[in-house]
């Protein structure tokens, strides 16, 4: 029965802990999410919409963007990334992992654990992980200019201050097909920040911040940090050139 009654004082005190730690937690999401969460609006497919997508892009300088051969950046301090768009590859860099990764053929990538080449039965898992580390830090780096790629919806919301925003769906490609951002301009054009419906998140229409846009040796303008709540995400090293001429 001692035994017994030990045990039963350890589960309640073991219980007494989860609840403390926990139900903090839970009550910070709660107001997180009562606060923030909003539903997708309702935006129409229209040349407005496909007007207000180019004049964010001549905001920009497209152009100077499309001419930029090779990109270079650290997302968070943890994935580096040296990005040779004009040839459809790039080099990530993680941990003791560097992943050669073609853009177009990821059966031609390559794995490299410590400096040497890889070959193993996890290259192709490898492979997929960069490939995810990939479509996410790039899209923080260049969501902008993706706006008229293949399989793109875009629509013309008006928000409750009167102003036109811009929604954007991805309907395929990338890591998570489906989600859809809400881009909000500054009084130049420039995006300033946009909401996110995204699957990865259980918030619909949380904020990220575009801010302190840099503008590489290429011309292209490209945002260096991003602020989600109380939270940051840092991008270094920026750096953009034009390899070909």
């Amino acid at each position: 029965m001692a035994k017994l009654s030990r045990t039963k004082r350890i589960l309640k005190i073991i219980g007494g802990l989860i609840i403390f730690f926990s139900l903090p937690s839970l009550l910070f999401f709660g107001f997180i999410y009562l606060k923030h969460n909003e539903e997708l609006p309702v935006g129409k497919i229209d040349k407005q919409a496909d007007a207000l997508a180019t004049s964010m892009l001549n905001a920009l300088d497209f152009e100077a963007y499309k001419n930029t051969d090779y990109l270079e950046w650290t997302f968070k301090g943890r994935h580096f990334y040296k990005w040779f768009k004009a040839d459809n590859r790039c080099e990530v860099y993680w941990d003791d992992f560097k992943v050669e990764l073609d853009l177009k053929d990821h059966d031609n990538s390559k794995v490299f654990v410590a400096e040497q080449e890889y070959n193993g039965i996890e290259k192709h898992d490898y492979i997929q992980k960069a490939e995810a580390f990939f479509n996410n830090d790039s899209f923080w780096l260049v969501a902008p200019y993706k706006v008229f790629d293949n399989g793109v919806e875009r629509r013309i919301v008006e928000t409750e201050d009167g102003d036109k925003s811009l929604l954007v769906t991805y309907t395929k490609g990338g890591t998570t097909p489906g989600d859809s951002y809400l881009w909000h301009f500054d009084k130049d054009g420039k995006p300033k920040s946009f909401q996110m419906w995204v699957d990865i998140l259980p918030i619909g229409g949380l904020e990220a911040t575009w801010e302190k846009w840099m503008t590489t040796e290429s011309g292209a303008k490209l945002p260096t940090l991003h602020k989600i709540l109380f939270f940051g995400l840092e991008i270094d090293g920026l750096k953009g050139t034009v390899l070909k001429n």
